[in-house]
């Protein structure tokens, strides 16, 4: 290190300071519900290359630490005093900006002429233009349907705002006077941002800071290295599944394998599919990226919460991810709700951590965020107001020792609850249920955290719900050590009525006044022999709505009557039913183990490799034609389950082998 490790501390402390009070002016001067209440903005410092050296610790969206301006700020020359960069270019920003309502601005800040770091924020902007309000839905096929595409360019120009911008991006966004609103409070941020760290440097001197960005990184970088050694050396795979590509009922596949040696991980995503024609593809630009790393980050802060947050986190960390895979798709893609993709993507990775060293993780979590949108109409004027309900999740995972959360999961962005006062302050439609889920936890020694349920009824017509990142649907969360999957998600309409039906995932729902919407987000899987959860928790559970007396006998065999507990019955139910043969070390649900029973992973890895040696435009066709032919089924419309979908394996197998066939001539013929 180049300076002394106490003045370190000090310096580290100082600089996250000045991330910190950034965030806290971001998020007081901002104008939407996004950014004030669900908390999806960021704020950092980055040193002159492009990496983030201070970072808050529990401010604004956690997940984006490994961040890099470096690639935007490559594509603007001449910066100077003053100007400010704006970007929500996914692929010219190389994945800083991961969807188009994702606002990023860069501040260089000088010293005598020199950059001597950046001040770097970013928001979530309620509407970006595009084929929908609030400029997200899964069925955009290419990144110019999702919004007005901004790429790196001055808002700012030595101190003087573009009014060209502004007025391009105002005659391209549903709500251009609150978005902007965001803008200026994110440009305060940043001013805020110049001011601590010139006070700074008139404090500590130049070197010091440039050094302590330096030295920062080296202590992270050596304590995620002692971190990471309590990985065991080998390579360990998983692999996870989400429910659909939005076009058909084939799921799309994401596959980790982790390979550790000596502390130094690498991840290889060979094996996942290629990119659809759908907005589920993350843009990585190929490289380490935050949401390739999202659950190391989580796995090494909460081993050793001294490390300072900045990139050296992330030093001996490598990865790979094939381009024209969704976590690497070419220009173009459709990447809007790329966090249904990452998320199950981490979830991957947890799985193979758990391989690695059993316990060392919690078993999956619900595996969705959907931001729940509201459109409401004004009759007299036309005018539509666009607003997030709520940023719904589902249940944390059981973990060795611990229960999962009940309601909520920070596992992505940490974002947090709207109060519910404040939706019905902007919004004419009522909130009239929002709770707990029981029995969506998954069944364990430690129990899974339960799902919420979240009901709205409409008060407008001409409103529409939306519905964002909506998975689980078909594949459950899996329980690990023996504990059992969570429950799957669902949304219903007018639920314990006359007219009540399944909608299934939302994009984009039109219902009329008086009807109510109902989503029930999914638990996280449970940990451990449920028969082992003390017959008292199971008793606290039931009383306090967890779990229902029906589901205690069910999952846990605890006889409970009349709110009392039958001790010699439950001793009795659960001798009957336990075994000496070992608990599976996960938990798939009989959906997973249907599907993988058919094409399993070495199937898949020679089918996607394949798939991969076709043209692009002719990969999402030919998958398609290939599954349905496999599984017929799978072109049905409709809620049947998976192994019902699936139906006799050994038909299927047998047409797959086909396939498999057909599919290596036409790679054959390609080649040739």
């Amino acid at each position: 290190m180049r300076l002394d490790p106490v003045l370190v501390e000090i310096m580290s402390h100082k600089v996250t300071a000045i991330a910190e009070e950034m965030a806290i002016a971001l998020q007081r001067t901002a104008r939407t519900t996004y950014v004030k209440e669900a908390g999806d903005y960021g704020t950092a410092l980055a040193n002159p290359e492009g990496h983030f050296f201070a970072y808050p610790k529990v401010m604004g969206v956690s997940g984006f630490l490994d961040s890099h301006v470096g690639p935007t700020l490559a594509h603007v020359k001449d910066l100077r005093p003053g100007d400010v960069v704006i970007t929500n270019h996914a692929y010219l920003s190389e994945g800083l900006a991961t969807h188009m309502p994702d606002l990023h601005l860069i501040r260089p800040i000088f010293h005598e002429g020199e950059i001597v770091c950046h001040a770097w924020d970013f928001i979530h902007s309620a509407d970006i233009g595009g084929g929908v309000p609030s400029s997200i839905s899964p069925r955009f096929s290419d990144n110019f349907q999702e919004g007005l595409q901004i790429p790196p360019l001055k808002l700012v120009k030595e101190g003087v705002m573009n009014e060209d911008v502004l007025a391009l991006y105002r005659a391209n966004c549903r709500t251009p006077d609150v978005n902007l609103g965001d803008i200026k409070a994110m440009l305060s941020a940043l001013l805020v941002g110049e001011r601590r760290v010139r006070q700074l440097i008139a404090l500590h001197g130049v070197e010091t800071f440039l050094d302590a960005q330096a030295d920062l990184a080296e202590v992270a970088a050596t304590k995620a290295l002692a971190v990471q050694k309590m990985i065991p050396d080998g390579s360990y795979t998983f692999w996870d599944l989400m429910d659909d590509d939005y076009n058909s009922r084939v799921p799309i596949r994401v596959r980790c394998t982790l390979t550790a040696d000596a502390g130094r991980i690498h991840l290889d995503f060979t094996g996942s599919d290629p990119q659809v024609l759908s907005a589920y593809n993350i843009p990585t630009g190929g490289h380490r990226h935050p949401w390739l790393t999202l659950k190391l980050m989580h796995f090494i802060f909460s081993n050793d919460k001294t490390i300072p947050l900045n990139h050296g986190i992330f030093e001996n960390i490598t990865v790979e991810a094939p381009r024209g895979s969704v976590m690497n798709p070419t220009p173009g893609a459709a990447v809007g709700i790329r966090s249904a993709t990452a998320i199950r993507l981490n979830e991957a990775l947890v799985g193979a951590m758990s391989a690695a060293r059993p316990g060392v993780m919690p078993a999956a979590s619900g595996g969705i965020m959907i931001p729940a949108v509201l459109v409401e109409q004004d009759a007299r004027t036309g005018d539509r107001h666009v607003m997030v309900l709520q940023s719904l999740v589902g249940g944390t995972g059981a973990r060795d020792g611990a229960d999962g959360v009940d309601g909520r999961d920070s596992s992505l962005a940490n974002q947090r609850n709207t109060p519910m006062e404040k939706t019905e302050e902007e919004a004419e439609a009522i909130i009239t249920d929002y709770a707990l889920r029981a029995d969506s936890g998954g069944a364990g020694r430690w129990r899974g955290g339960t799902g919420v349920v979240f009901q709205v009824k409409i008060a407008r017509a001409g409103s529409a719900v939306l519905g964002r990142g909506m998975e689980r649907f078909v594949f459950r969360p899996w329980g690990m050590a023996g504990g059992q999957p969570g429950e799957k998600a669902r949304v219903v309409l007018n639920l314990g009525t006359p007219g009540e039906r399944d909608l299934g995932k939302l994009d984009i729902f039109h219902p009329e006044p008086g009807d109510t919407v109902t989503i029930m987000t999914p638990g996280g899987g449970g940990y451990g022999d449920p028969l082992e959860r003390p017959a008292g928790t199971v008793l606290s559970d039931v009383r306090l709505g967890y779990v229902s007396v029906a589901a205690a006998l069910r999952d846990y065999g605890v006889v409970i009557a009349d709110g009392v507990l039958d001790a010699a019955a439950t001793e009795a139910e659960r001798a009957g039913r336990r075994t000496n043969a070992p608990p599976p070390a996960f938990a798939l649900g009989p959906e997973r183990g249907a599907w993988d029973a058919l094409f399993d992973d070495a199937t898949m890895c020679e089918m996607n490799a394949l798939f991969m040696a076709l043209a692009p435009g002719h990969r999402p066709l030919r998958r398609r034609a290939l599954f349905e032919a496999v599984v017929p089924r799978l072109a049905d419309v409709g809620p049947v389950p998976m192994e019902e979908v699936i139906g006799d394996i050994a038909a299927a197998r047998v047409r797959l082998d086909e396939e498999m066939t057909r599919l290596r001539a036409d790679v054959a013929a390609q080649a040739a």
